[in-house]
């Protein structure tokens, strides 16, 4: 969501290092360029005049410019003044109430509300081990209820029966009701939307949230709305009032700058990341860690945590002990591994945590990252017999003609892939000599497909 904020930033700050010691003048110019940066990713003037004049009043003092490093100090110092600006700690969605707990999802027609209140719904369930009721009171958009009802499926929580003809605030009174009578933690209200604000969307959602009296009432914001995303916010706080901030599609092409307004001309707290259609790409949003991100130092936090969430603890366990007894790493496992780095997110997604990534992003780009290459390898290996998977080795000319047109592939692929086996097994028998220890240090430059 804000590369081209990144990389404007770090190029910045790259000149910065360079220089040594920092003049005010330095500053002056280096700040300049930032202020341009942040209008160009489209932040609100009123949002970067207040972040330049915080962060110059601090870079310009006597510590940092006589420091030993000036040039980090100025970098801490804006890293710092972003956190603030992004609302400075994490704030999670608030279940503490009686049950059932109501929260309401407010926002324009394509903001994804329906998707994101299936993704918390999930969450809650998950992490929170709470009961949840799906609400949809959309009754404006063509199968939106039936859309919600589908959702609730996949997520494995309640959804409230459709009743065709039933309007909005009676729909809220029944969910609550009925989430009241079977024993609910948690009602998610879907509420309708508009492709444009307007007094009668407004009237309605104020109207339900009279009756159902909602703990939370949380706006989905698309991220590459743009500065329109703004006004949207300041809106629906004038005139329903917030708790608090979904911002969607950040995985999108946006210049991010919205991100980065929408809690200083609110007031509330952005609280949650989501990404893409599958209901498990929802995160909580950091404003310490998106700072980072956005200048370039990585999110190794987020990325251990998406680890811990994502692999199966017994599956990892078991390759460990295989791999001690000198068993041996065999395609199967090597599919299994391609499965856990595509749940993490792929190839781009990891490496964007890293830090230092973002400088080199020219040559990300010029490697030409192809995130299909795990499904494909994937593909390769589960059209070999359960033999060639144990024993690779008998895979020979007329076996890899065969494999190639059972996935759709090359035999010069499934050589790549075997090669990349061979790699792997290599590098999992030397961390097999160092132990459990040396298994969790195993690294992961021999996992990522080669082009």
């Amino acid at each position: 969501m804000f590369e081209n904020l990144t990389g404007r930033l770090g190029e910045v700050f790259d000149r910065l290092k360079r220089r040594g010691a920092l003049t005010e003048a330095d500053v002056t110019a280096a700040l300049r360029e930032v202020r341009i940066a942040l209008l160009e990713a489209d932040v609100a003037l009123p949002v970067v005049k207040d972040f330049i004049s915080a962060v110059r009043e601090r870079a310009v003092g006597q510590e940092v410019l006589r420091g030993i490093n000036p040039a980090q100090m100025v970098i801490k110092i804006v890293h710092d003044h972003l956190t603030d600006m992004l609302g400075g700690d994490a704030v999670e969605v608030d279940l503490n109430a009686p049950a059932p707990v109501a929260i309401m999802m407010v926002g324009l027609q394509g903001s994804g509300k329906t998707t994101t209140s299936a993704k918390l719904a999930r969450r809650f369930r998950l992490r929170d081990k709470k009961r949840v009721l799906l609400a949809s009171l959309d009754v404006y958009r063509p199968a939106a209820q039936q859309q919600l009802e589908v959702l609730a499926k996949q997520a494995e929580v309640g959804s409230l029966p459709i009743v065709f003809g039933e309007k909005p605030v009676a729909i809220a009174e029944r969910a609550m009701k009925i989430a009241a009578r079977e024993g609910y933690d948690v009602v998610i209200l879907d509420t309708a939307g508009r492709l444009h604000i307007d007094d009668v969307l407004m009237d309605e959602v104020a109207a339900v949230k009279s009756k159902a009296r909602p703990h939370e009432t949380i706006l989905v914001a698309d991220a590459m709305t743009g500065q329109d995303a703004v006004t949207i916010a300041k809106t629906f706080q004038d005139r329903v009032g917030l708790t608090g901030i979904a911002l969607t599609r950040v995985d999108g092409d946006a210049r991010g700058g919205a991100a980065l307004a929408m809690r200083s001309v609110t007031g509330k707290p952005i609280k949650l990341l989501g990404q893409g259609e599958k209901l498990d790409q929802l995160e909580t949003f950091h404003p310490e860690r998106i700072a980072s991100r956005i200048l370039g130092m990585g999110d190794v936090v987020s990325l251990v945590e998406k680890a811990a969430e994502t692999i199966d603890r017994e599956e990892a366990e078991k390759l460990a002990a295989k791999i001690q007894k000198g068993t041996g790493f065999d395609l199967d496992d090597m599919a299994k591994q391609l499965r856990q780095l595509r749940k993490m997110g792929g190839m781009k997604g990891m490496l964007g945590m890293l830090p230092g990534v973002a400088k080199m992003k020219a040559q990300l780009n010029d490697a030409k990252l192809d995130e299909k290459i795990l499904v494909r390898q994937e593909a390769i290996i589960m059209s070999m017999t359960p033999k060639e998977r144990r024993n690779p080795e008998i895979i020979k000319a007329s076996r890899k003609k065969r494999i190639a047109a059972g996935s759709g592939s090359s035999v010069q692929d499934v050589n790549k892939l075997l090669k990349q086996h061979q790699d792997m097994a290599k590098m999992m028998k030397q961390v097999g000599k160092l132990g459990k220890k040396g298994m969790m240090r195993g690294g992961l430059q021999n996992l990522l497909p080669r082009m």
